[in-house]
């Protein structure tokens, strides 16, 4: 039985070792098959150093139907298959960065504004709720900036929930709602805006519910380290 000793892929069809073979690399080359044929026993076809050649000059990828391509070319028809708009990003954790939360400054003190409410505070519940990423998508559903439930989006009027601006403005307008309920208490309001203003009333002030009770001093540490 012969076995091949090397992938399907790597035939003279795809490399033409005569392109860039010289006698030396020929004669390198038998030298190497007899010592492999010596210790293997297994009949092979000649071993031919330049199809080294393609591993040395780009990474390559085995791709499922046993083709080797470059890295680069499968990242960019994995960005055709998968546009940005049509990836749901889980939230990160940690500190925002700098250059996004600076990026939204100006918008967010312009939506705050219009509803009476400290940009800071939205600042600080933006950065917790998805650390500035606009198309943060939480595993219940809560997605863009301010994590916005589809159905409280509607709700407020927000139709393209991943749009900063659309998403910031009823996330400011849902955060002046619970503002005004709980007569301007920020603990109360923030503790609504994640669980809900019915445990709130229900609990008669934090539930007690680990996420929010973590949630709360959180935001509000954030909020005054802006100040």
């Amino acid at each position: 039985m012969e076995i091949s000793f090397w992938p399907q892929a790597y035939t003279s069809e795809r490399v033409s070792p005569q392109a860039s073979q010289t006698d030396e690399t020929t004669s390198f080359a038998k030298m190497l098959q007899s010592e492999w044929d010596k210790s293997t026993q297994i009949s092979t076809p000649p071993l031919q150093l330049p199809f080294l050649l393609p591993m040395l000059q780009q990474p390559l990828f085995l791709d499922e139907k046993n083709t080797y391509e470059d890295v680069t070319t499968l990242q960019t028809k994995a960005g055709e298959v998968y546009s940005p708009a049509e990836q749901k990003v889980e939230q990160s954790k940690g500190t925002a960065p700098t250059s996004k939360a600076e990026s939204y400054g100006p918008l967010i003190e312009s939506i705050a504004g219009e509803f009476g409410v400290d940009a800071k505070l939205v600042k600080a519940v933006i950065q917790h709720e998805s650390n500035f990423n606009e198309r943060a998508v939480s595993p219940v559903g809560a997605s863009g900036l301010m994590q916005l439930m589809p159905s409280t989006a509607r709700a407020l009027g927000v139709k393209s929930i991943f749009d900063p601006a659309e998403n910031i403005r009823g996330g400011v307008k849902y955060l002046k709602q619970m503002l005004d309920r709980y007569n301007g208490n920020e603990a109360l309001a923030l503790a609504a805006y994640n669980a809900g203003p019915g445990n709130v009333d229900k609990y008669g002030g934090v539930p007690p519910f680990k996420e929010t009770q973590n949630y709360v001093p959180k935001v509000l540490n954030t909020y005054r380290s802006y100040a």
